[in-house]
């Protein structure tokens, strides 16, 4: 019987969950009792919980995780809308619209800033275009496949068309987030879903067909983000702090390496830009690539201070201080190695070190002191300036178009295992205790985490875009591509200068 394309994907996405299931049994035999939080933003829950029983605007407390055990995933439950904590409220509809401004307008800006002038529509097209699809997405499918379910390794459709959100009496509420309405909780994290698989277009830059991205943007949602976010981030995932105990507060993994792998494969599959070496592939306008890695980073105090779910004790404020500690880090160190190696320190080097120490300190930003985030920081800016400027010419294999591997997927991994190092129990005990505090143990379940994230989204990735390739192609004609997409794709140009 021969094999649809489909039904090959979904036959390796199945095999790939299968052989994950005994490197996660082993890493968690190896990792003493298995910690109860379940993600970065769920480690505080037990606190939020019994914090909003006493916040000034909270007239009955939330029930306990535990008195839910019977729903899916603990996940759905109405309350009455004065057990809501307005301050957690406020500050999750704040976080949500400021991550979403990573995307647009940062991200657009930003690599629309480094493309040549007869691209820059295209790639403005291509995060706008992301936004849009993958929020339907989000709202068909994606939450539940992400957020919903006991099973450590299925997601769950339970709430495809979000259904259970649609009583207009009481509020649902869940218990990764059990301060605030699920609408809400749903929402932030549709912003995270949003700007994942945009990252990627930096490593496709200048070639891919505007049909197949949004195809592939959809089908790398669905088989890549949601099953990878649902092992880290839901309550019973495998590899997160609810399975075999790794730590990701912000996405270190589910975003950045998650992003930085699929970038790289696409940019294997799509081959190199036409002229790559022989041609002046100069940025069209540094000023939009600064102005937008400048949104980025404004807009991540949403990401991973967002992270924590709540804003009535001190872990947003510390993850926070974190981000911005760790960002200026990489920024000077990025700068410093450019100034020596180069001779001149390049303002889109500037901008590039800010988004490898956001990139970096995104998993640790929720467990780590300010000390560790500079470290974390420094780190970035180094191995990310040479992953992103000399490794790729070195190696000379890819052409990593906009360095979304060099800066995102290396920077994702970096800061993934330097969580493990990092970590202190002062900062967030959760349900970990003394296994927050830094040390091998942990830095062996981060590596497992990196691993398998890496494999899985590699070969998926690669499924997805081998049907495309072999259907309706992936990468216009040689004459679109010396013209430019903007005109040829959308038949629009920018005037002037």
């Amino acid at each position: 019987m021969k094999l649809s394309g489909i039904q090959r994907l979904a036959g390796l996405a199945l095999a790939a969950m299968i052989i994950g299931a005994p490197l996660a049994a082993a890493a968690q035999n190896a990792a003493a009792p298995a910690p109860a939080a379940v993600n970065a933003a769920a480690s505080n829950a037990a606190s939020s919980a019994t914090n909003a029983a006493s916040a000034t605007n909270s007239a009955a407390a939330a029930p306990a995780p535990d008195s839910c055990a019977a729903l899916n995933n603990c996940a759905t439950q109405t309350y009455p809308k004065d057990a809501v904590n307005s301050g957690d409220d406020a500050w999750m509809l704040t976080s949500s619209v400021l991550v979403l401004m990573m995307t647009i307008p940062g991200l657009a800006l930003f690599y629309a800033g480094m493309v040549r002038k007869k691209n820059v529509l295209a790639t403005i097209a291509q995060s706008f275009g992301a936004t849009a699809l993958i929020t339907v997405l989000w709202m068909v499918v994606g939450y539940s496949m992400a957020f919903v379910g006991n099973d450590p390794y299925m997601p769950s459709f339970s709430y495809a068309m979000l259904a259970p959100l649609n009583g207009d009496v009481n509020i649902a509420n869940t218990a990764l987030a059990p301060t605030i309405p699920e609408t809400v909780y749903m929402f932030f994290q549709m912003t995270f879903a949003i700007i994942t698989p945009a990252l990627i277009a930096g490593a496709l830059a200048d070639r891919m067909k505007y049909s197949a991205f949004l195809i592939f943007m959809g089908a790398w949602l669905i088989l890549v983000y949601c099953p990878i976010a649902h092992w880290v981030w839901s309550a019973k995932g495998f590899i997160g702090a609810g399975g075999m105990g790794a730590l990701d507060f912000a996405g270190g993994s589910v975003v950045h390496l998650n992003a930085g792998t699929a970038g790289l494969v696409t940019a294997l599959m799509l081959g190199k830009r036409k002229g790559l070496g022989t041609e002046n592939f100069a940025p069209f306008n540094p000023a939009y690539a600064v102005i937008g890695a400048s949104l980025l980073w404004v807009g991540w105090f949403g990401f991973n201070a967002g992270s924590a779910v709540e804003a009535h004790d001190g872990q947003a404020g510390m993850a926070a201080a974190a981000t911005q500690i760790a960002t200026a880090g990489a920024t000077l160190a990025w700068m410093f190695m450019e100034w020596v190696i180069a001779k001149k320190p390049t303002v889109i080097g500037m901008a590039s070190g800010a988004v490898a120490g956001l990139v970096a300190i995104t998993p640790a930003s929720g467990y780590v002191n300010p000390t560790g985030a500079l470290i974390i920081g420094l780190a970035a800016g180094v191995v990310c300036y040479f992953s992103a400027v000399h490794l790729k010419k070195m190696l000379g294999f890819y052409d990593d178009a906009l360095d979304c591997w060099g800066v995102h997927g290396i920077g994702g991994a970096l800061g993934a295992i330097l969580t493990g190092f990092f970590a202190s129990s002062k900062i967030n005990a959760g349900a970990h205790g003394a296994l927050l505090d830094g040390n091998w143990k942990q830095v062996g379940l981060q590596f497992a985490d990196v691993g398998i994230v890496f494999v899985y989204c590699a070969v998926v990735t690669f499924l997805i875009l081998a049907v495309l390739k072999y259907t309706i192609g992936i990468r216009v004609s040689e004459d679109v591509e010396v013209e430019g997409l903007d005109i040829n794709l959308h038949g629009e140009v920018i005037q002037g200068g």
